[in-house]
């Protein structure tokens, strides 16, 4: 939640996630020092600036609390072209970041009053944050959707019978609503055992529930929306494995796209936030 405002406010911290303080290991202690970050634009086209403390670094953007204090930014929210702004501009950093090694995502609109606030949350999540940062260390987060292949055979017509044409339309019309279940049943079932395989070769597998084909802009129903965590020693197997498992479910169209921050396995944000819900 947005921390109280001050009685006159003036420019907070828009958190925009959390990364080690010296860097990871084969990175050097420049993968998130000043040189790096000056290249990073956060929230209305500002830079991006570093909060230390307790062996951790919060990146945050200035954020006026004329506009991104508590009661603005529940308005402020509640504007769709708003929102997808400040959605992006967030996303573009957090991509940047996990460029560079581990980051732990801040969720949407976390905004402190002041850098001491941020430091202090910072200091009283350190054991959590840096567990969190070790287990992200050298892994990326991969998608793997999966798309129904239309095509079901279809059902030849029957022959008028003594039932006459409504009965024979009538059966007709149940063989193709069978096919069509049984269709979904087996791409269920396709899906489940390729998430399956799949978690056998990531560090961690979660499943999300299907985009709506408004959000995804395919044209056939996505019945798998994976989320892996893949070590980057693995990726060459995963890709492959992701490849063979498309020739053995021909039924789904199975498409890889990453690498992501890892938002999917961060369970434990750096501070919580207002609840966003974002555009359709």
């Amino acid at each position: 939640m947005v921390e109280s405002e001050p009685p006159n406010p003036a420019v907070g911290a828009w958190l925009h996630g959390v990364v080690p303080e010296a860097g990871p290991a084969g990175h050097g202690d420049g993968a998130f020092g000043p040189a790096a970050l000056a290249g990073i634009v956060g929230m209305d086209g500002g830079r991006v600036r570093a909060v230390s403390a307790a062996g951790l670094v919060a990146v945050v953007s200035a954020a006026p609390l004329a506009e991104y204090g508590e009661q603005a930014l529940r308005r402020n929210l509640e504007d769709l072209a708003w929102l997808e702004r400040a959605a992006r501009a967030h996303h573009a950093v957090v991509a940047a970041l996990a460029r560079r090694g581990p980051v732990v995502p801040a969720r949407l609109a976390t905004v402190h009053t002041d850098d001491e606030r941020v430091a202090r949350s910072l200091t009283a999540r350190r054991a959590e944050l840096l567990a969190t940062l070790d287990r992200l260390t050298g892994r990326g987060e991969w998608g793997v959707k999966g798309y129904l292949v239309p095509g079901a055979p279809a059902v030849d017509p029957e022959p008028v019978g003594a039932g006459g044409v409504g009965t024979a339309y009538l059966r007709r019309r149940r063989a193709q609503l069978t096919a069509r279940e049984q269709g979904h049943r087996s791409a269920d079932a396709a899906a489940e055992a390729v998430h399956d395989a799949l978690c056998q070769v990531a560090v961690s597998g979660r499943r999300h529930a299907p985009q709506d084909r408004r959000l995804s802009g395919a044209s056939a129903p996505m019945v798998l929306n994976g989320a892996y965590l893949v070590d980057v020693s693995a990726l060459p197997r995963f890709t492959e494995l992701v490849g063979s498992l498309g020739g053995r479910h021909p039924g789904l169209r199975l498409e890889l796209t990453g690498p992501w921050p890892a938002y999917s396995f961060v369970t434990d944000r750096p501070e919580p936030a207002l609840t966003v819900r974002q555009p359709a």
